[in-house]
């Protein structure tokens, strides 16, 4: 089970990583869960400072931009 957290306060951006990493792990056919992080302090305790973000079993991926869905995929494994 891969545990994706996207990290941010709901903006367009935030909603198009999340759209992104669902279609990645959907074409993996990976077992996921899916998380939004929405609280501030909680996105500051990953340690990142640009939205949005992609963490992937704890580890921050990408911050600040949006991977294409290849990448996303990449980013998955």
């Amino acid at each position: 089970m891969v545990r994706i957290q996207i990290l941010g306060t709901g903006c367009p951006k935030c909603k198009k990583l999340t759209e992104v990493a669902e279609q990645a792990a959907k074409e993996l056919g990976l077992e996921y869960e899916l998380q939004k992080v929405t609280d501030i302090n909680e996105i500051i305790s990953f340690g990142v400072m640009s939205t949005p973000a992609l963490v992937v079993n704890g580890q921050v991926k990408v911050a600040g931009k949006i991977p294409t869905v290849e990448e996303a995929k990449k980013l998955l494994q």
